[in-house]
């Protein structure tokens, strides 16, 4: 039986660093994915729209860069992970794909022409842009959850069997996380009609988000616990998942009284929680299912599919020296824009314009 002491330092560390980057991405991109999802429902006029876009246009292109650099470093610090995951999802991978690019063609080249039919094209361009990624994500880690049917090294499943009521539960939860996630950042971000419709909002779909943790979160720790060959983390699964469900709930509540602050830290904490439970049950086997009478040594895990020593070694002194640089960056442009805004803000030239 493989043992948690018999997988090599670096291994973990670039593991748990891959972790992170993927749980900033979700905290930063969830809210950019529920913005854009809210806009037929929270921009129902130009100015409103244009208010809605203006709380994420000067972060969503950094937000993303969390996604490139988990997937860079997946790919260098695990390549036969990468290879094997990215073979698997192709098709699901290259709709999120196709969302994301929709989405960046929609907030750079919106403002490029005073024409209502462009605009409203473009619109929808971000809302089928943000909703495609988050479907795919939620139904994608739920089936790391369950863990991708393999042959050992190779995912033998078919795409319609990722389409399971689990990962579907995945998906319907996670849209309705980021939803109740971008309007609680509304309600920090901008003040008057949109504010309030927002923080309305957020009683609404909140709850529901909430119902839907809550089922995921369960299910996933009773048929699948985070125990393997690697470790029993059972009882840390268990408290990532009342932990997201308990800050979730409070999100909802901090934000019905007013105080967008904590709910919006409450809520990012719970996407933290929910996802750090998901990657303890990925721990060891990457998210592919574990097959009874095959060895280890052929078997895809976090073991077989790391680089070696030295380019593990070379990644983390360049790891120590530019994340810190990126993260203080990205922080110092959160610090720059964060005054809240609204119709007030926006020209009545634009208006006129739609």
């Amino acid at each position: 039986m493989m043992l948690l002491e018999t997988v090599p330092t670096l291994a973990i560390v670039w593991y748990m660093l891959i972790v992170v980057l993927w749980l900033g991405f979700f905290f930063l991109e969830g809210f950019d994915f529920g913005v854009g999802m809210l806009m037929p429902i929270l921009g129902r006029t130009e100015k409103k729209r244009r208010v809605l876009i203006n709380t994420i246009g000067p972060v969503w292109d950094g937000n993303e860069v969390w996604l490139l650099t988990a997937g860079g470093a997946m790919f260098a610090a695990f390549p036969g992970w990468y290879a094997s995951l990215f073979s698997a999802l192709y098709l699901p991978l290259l709709l999120m794909l196709v969302g994301l690019i929709l989405r960046g063609v929609a907030f750079e080249y919106r403002a490029k022409r005073p024409d209502a039919a462009w605009r409203t094209m473009l619109d929808r361009f971000a809302i089928v842009g943000s909703f495609l990624p988050t479907l795919v994500l939620g139904v994608g880690f739920a089936n790391f959850v369950i863990g991708l049917p393999n042959d050992g090294l190779l995912f033998n499943g078919t795409l319609l069997g990722l389409f399971n009521p689990f990962a579907l539960l995945g998906g319907v939860m996670l849209l309705a996380l980021f939803l109740n996630h971008g309007a609680t950042f509304i309600t920090l971000k901008t003040a008057g009609p949109i504010h309030d419709n927002a923080r309305k909002l957020v009683g609404t779909i909140g709850w529901a988000a909430v119902a839907l943790v809550a089922g995921f979160v369960v299910i996933q720790n009773i048929v699948w616990p985070a125990a393997s060959n690697f470790g029993d983390f059972t009882v840390f699964g268990w408290v990532a998942a009342i932990l997201a469900v308990a800050t979730l709930a409070g999100s909802v509540m901090m934000t019905s009284r007013g105080r967008e602050g904590w709910g919006f830290v409450l809520n990012g904490v719970a996407i933290l929680a929910l996802f750090g439970g998901i990657f303890l049950r990925m721990y060891g086997n990457l998210g592919f299912a574990q097959n009874a009478g095959v060895a280890v040594a052929d078997h895809l895990n976090i073991i077989t599919a790391a680089s070696s020593p030295t380019t593990l070694t070379i990644m983390t002194w360049a790891a120590v020296i530019f994340v810190p640089i990126v993260i203080a960056y990205q922080a110092w442009s959160y610090w720059v824009f964060r005054k809240r805004i609204s119709t007030k803000n926006i020209p009545d030239e634009v208006e006129a314009v739609a």
